[in-house]
């Protein structure tokens, strides 16, 4: 078997977008827990700091947890979308297992 008959463009192209999904969500996590507490919560959006929580002037480090998120929520949508054809039965292919017609009765066998 050669190398090139081993390789499969669609299994590498999954790879690749698993390795971005991992790699951005531990990005991703890293940044949130580096950022400086903003305090309050959602009380303080409605007690009258809704300009400062939510206002124009965003920091660097906001835009750049928004790209990061949003490499990570299109990487997974995007692994998603490739992996529809699993291989193996499904779920939904298993017989279901039919209840006795007497649930009082003992099993046939004894």
């Amino acid at each position: 078997m050669t190398l090139l008959a081993a390789f499969s463009f669609p299994g590498f192209i999954k790879g690749v977008l698993m390795f971005v999904c991992i790699a951005s969500a531990l990005l991703l996590t890293l940044v949130v827990l580096l950022q400086e507490p903003k305090g309050g919560g959602l009380s303080s959006a409605f007690g009258g700091a809704g300009a400062e929580t939510f206002g124009v002037q965003t920091g660097s480090v906001n835009k750049f947890t928004a790209w990061v998120a949003g490499i990570f929520m299109g990487s997974a949508l995007f692994y998603a979308a490739m992996d529809t054809g699993a291989e193996g039965p499904s779920v939904m292919d298993i017989p279901a297992v039919e209840a006795p017609a007497d649930p009082g009765s003992p099993p046939a066998g004894n």
